[in-house]
């Protein structure tokens, strides 16, 4: 059971339920996909025709337990618009800045998965060596670790308008979207090509290299599917499909 807060629906838009239902679901599925760190990390969605306001879980919820109603609602100054609930100052720092420095940008996705955290160590990072990199290669983007201050979401947002796809050194991955869909396959794709950049770099022998025309290639074709509002919305209907069978519901 969900312990963290539940805010009513009374005083609420059609819209920010719809949105709301879609971001528990995104907690659901990275709870699904192994991308948790207990009660850390943080995903949000902007509230719709309130460019300043965003949701975000309630801080001491687990992925699993996230519901619609638990959301918590707040702008980016850090006041909160919810009947109850908390949430991580980190979160507010990372969010707020990409949504002040990214208008474009309604959804923002944070993680700490093991794969991911350990090329954020590395001083070269992600190679073009992988299908899953390729995919996602023109969109990456590199923020160095910075104290939790308004001033390093300031510089994130900054960092954020060179990339959809960003490996926040020694931290993690972050990742954003016009949509959810688009946000969430985005870091599925990193993610993997994090997990395969973390295996090639174990097996002691030196990656095939894919040709830099192709690489050139499929970075320029990716680039035209993914400014599609359409791209993302096949996998995002499998993904539901994956924790409706897991009998949960987070549309509560």
């Amino acid at each position: 059971m969900n312990k963290g807060a539940h805010n009513n629906r009374v005083n609420m838009t059609d819209a920010e339920w719809q949105v709301r239902c879609d971001l528990a679901a995104m907690y659901r599925m990275c709870d699904l996909y192994g991308w948790t760190d207990s009660i850390y990390t943080h995903l949000s969605i902007r509230v719709p025709d309130e460019p300043h306001c965003f949701l975000i879980n309630n801080y001491g919820d687990l992925f699993s337990e996230v519901t619609a109603s638990s959301l918590v609602k707040m702008d980016l100054e850090g006041n909160v618009y919810t009947d109850s609930g908390a949430f991580n100052p980190a979160g507010l720092v990372i969010h707020s800045g990409i949504y002040r420095a990214r208008p474009d940008v309604n959804c923002v996705i944070h993680t700490h998965s093991l794969a991911g955290t350990g090329v954020s160590t590395l001083k070269n990072g992600l190679r073009p060596i992988s299908q899953d990199v390729l995919e996602i290669y023109g969109e990456l983007a590199y923020h160095e670790y910075g104290s939790i201050r308004r001033e390093e979401g300031d510089a994130l947002g900054l960092t954020s308008q060179n990339g959809d796809c960003l490996i926040l050194r020694n931290h993690g991955l972050l990742t954003v979207g016009a949509t959810h869909q688009a946000a969430l396959l985005r870091m599925y794709l990193l993610s993997r090509a994090c997990e395969v950049e973390v295996i090639a770099r174990g097996l002691g022998e030196e990656p095939a290299a894919i040709v830099p025309g192709v690489v050139e290639e499929f970075v320029r074709h990716a680039k035209i599917r993914h400014a599609s509002s359409e791209w993302g919305m096949i996998e995002w209907r499998a993904a539901v499909r994956q924790i409706e069978n897991r009998n949960t519901d987070w549309r509560q």
